[in-house]
């Protein structure tokens, strides 16, 4: 889920004493020696980036970072630039794929489908600027000009549907989303159907916004961004088990360790309360009056309470499902990254 919200995994949730269950990581993974991983460290990733050409501007950079998530052309240009030239070699493979089975197949009037990215992290790890930063990338590559993003926080059931079934609380876990319709969607979009319809979310309501929606209409690129895309398949005895991450040609998740995360998401707490809880209309007004001692220990209690929880038993668990994994520092810098290998 987008993280413009502070008190859920989809930073809509209210505060709700959880239990986390800290376990031991197996060594397997992207972490194994030998990996399925072909992994670089920022020095051996930033010695690509002479091969690509990058067409953003400092001014572009700041108008796409989300908040208490510092991004600048340096960056940029050591990560993102040579992770925008990776996906387009993707990109292309699979049109080219795509274009001899369909000559194969005598399909004289198929077309290529969207190329779906995947993107999962944690609350407050910056999954927003990179799909934003992402989707502009990518846009400005003459091959893949339309490039849309929907986050997964449209997905989620309205607030009245979520107290019907005393799930309130658990909202930005899995089952608070209407997975049904995500997959349903996004089926759309990789059968080629025009005009696939997204959901909204409002950050500042903490709900669904009514009739109101998203047109994804065949776009060269769609990067579908939230908490809970990389789950493995849940269905019930005799029905179709299908995973949202079914559909994604490629998928990425954004790590860090998790005091780190916890110290983004309490700054972005301080900041949100001076900003966007101000609002009359804010489902989250009463935090704006705060001290910022009352705001810090809120910050920490529904971090532990809500986010640390979802993050350990759903969110975590799902990193090695992803086709690159990022790993950031305290600074919010990439510091390494572990590419799934062929």
């Amino acid at each position: 889920m987008r993280d413009n919200n502070p008190v859920s995994t989809t930073d809509a949730s209210s505060p709700t004493p959880s239990t986390a269950s800290s376990g031991t990581t197996p060594n397997v993974g992207w972490r194994a020696n030998p990996s399925p991983y072909a992994r670089f460290d920022r020095h051996e990733w930033d010695a690509l980036t002479d091969r690509t050409p990058l067409p953003l501007t400092q001014e572009d950079i700041d108008q796409i970072a989300s908040l208490g998530d510092p991004i600048d052309m340096t960056e940029v240009d050591t990560i993102y630039r040579p992770l925008s030239a990776l996906l387009q070699l993707y990109i292309d493979g699979r049109r080219r794929i795509s274009a001899e089975r369909h000559a194969f197949l005598g399909e004289s009037d198929a077309h290529s489908t969207p190329f779906v990215i995947g993107i999962a992290g944690s609350v407050a790890v910056g999954k927003s600027t990179v799909a934003r930063l992402l989707q502009l990338l990518l846009s400005r590559w003459d091959s893949t000009p339309r490039v849309d993003l929907v986050t997964t926080d449209g997905f989620l059931y309205p607030n009245r549907i979520l107290q019907e079934r005393s799930l309130i609380a658990r909202k930005g876990f899995p089952e608070s989303y209407d997975r049904t319709a995500l997959i349903s969607f996004l089926a759309s979009v990789k059968a080629g159907n025009p005009h696939a319809k997204a959901p909204v979310y409002s950050h500042v309501t903490y709900d669904i916004v009514p009739d109101t929606y998203i047109d994804v209409d065949r776009p060269d690129i769609l990067i579908v961004e939230g908490l809970n895309v990389l789950q493995p398949p849940r269905s019930a005895p005799g029905s179709i088990s299908v995973a949202v991450s079914d559909y994604f040609d490629f998928s990425i998740y954004v790590d860090a360790d998790e005091k780190h995360i916890e110290q983004w998401y309490v700054e972005r707490f301080l900041k949100l309360r001076a900003t966007a809880f101000t609002r009359e209309d804010s489902f989250f007004k009463t935090y704006a009056s705060l001290t910022d001692t009352e705001a810090v220990s809120t910050a920490h209690m529904v971090w532990n309470a809500i986010n640390l929880p979802n993050l350990r038993e759903n969110i975590q668990p799902t990193r090695e499902r992803a086709t690159l994994i990022f790993t950031k520092g305290a600074d919010h810098r990439v510091e390494s990254l572990a590419i799934r290998k062929d």
